[in-house]
């Protein structure tokens, strides 16, 4: 477990960003569906060179899941209710077979087994979490060695006007759920004490290169021994469904999709 910076201000935390983000919920992809479009498909396209079972952490209104090759199994998790309604409405609407499972989960405590994903996308998560560092340790515990982080994220200026800005703007933005403020360092300095994974990609996204596209692979020499969970398992894909279905919120061939 890596050490963890200054404790989130009250406005960051889980209940209030669950609640920031129910409140988005009505308006979210129209607001910020084409302002994050570019980053979406950036994490799609190289999350899919691995492909198989991929996890997608905020997966919020389901925006990004049409957009998956239907050969990859897809878990959606998201800490907002209301989100993860409109997103099960969109896999029913649109037939989205390969959606395993749609799940209220919290991103600094997923309720999945180790190594249980080929890929883990957190599109847009990592600044909108309480504690970024506990998300992040939680991504690469569930990844499987081999496998790959796949992050779309803001990363902060480190001087100048905008990193002025980004400052002014940070006790605003938190309250709306997200931090404006981030810098490059912290992701550094999570890699650096956390051993099972390095870096391979960081890149700026057009327009502006106020996002990035970060990705972190999983060391080989940090694999656990499996133990089968699930009658989901196939030859194609080997490592088991992560959880139990049957406690999943939304399931495949399943019409009921309460908590």
């Amino acid at each position: 477990m890596s050490e963890l910076a200054a404790p989130a201000p009250k406005s960051m935390r889980t209940e209030a960003v669950a609640n920031a983000y129910g409140r988005w919920a009505p308006v979210y992809d129209l607001v910020f569906g084409p302002v994050f479009r570019r980053g979406r498909n950036a994490s799609i396209r190289v999350a899919e060179r691995i492909g198989g079972r991929i996890l997608e952490v905020g997966v919020g209104t389901g925006i990004s899941l049409p957009a998956y090759s239907r050969e990859n199994r897809l878990y959606g998790v998201d800490i907002s209710k209301p989100m993860l309604e409109k997103a099960r409405r969109r896999v029913t609407a649109l037939g989205l077979d390969n959606v395993e499972a749609i799940e209220v989960m919290d991103a600094e405590h997923l309720d999945f087994p180790d190594d249980a994903f080929d890929v883990v996308v957190a599109q847009y998560v990592v600044t909108a979490v309480p504690n970024p560092e506990r998300a992040l340790d939680e991504f690469a515990r569930v990844v499987r060695p081999g496998g790959e982080i796949v992050i779309t994220t803001r990363v902060g200026a480190e001087k100048g006007m905008r990193k002025a800005i980004e400052k002014t703007l940070m006790p605003v933005t938190t309250r709306l759920g997200f931090r404006t403020e981030f810098p490059w360092q912290r992701y550094a300095d999570w890699a650096a004490r956390t051993p099972s994974v390095r870096l391979i990609e960081r890149r700026a996204l057009p327009p502006l290169g106020h996002f990035s596209l970060v990705r972190f692979e999983k060391l080989e020499h940090h694999a656990k021994k499996w133990e089968p969970m699930s009658r989901f398992d196939s030859p194609r894909e080997p490592k088991p469904c992560p959880g139990d279905m049957a406690t999943c919120s939304f399931r495949k061939n399943d019409a009921k999709t309460s908590v």
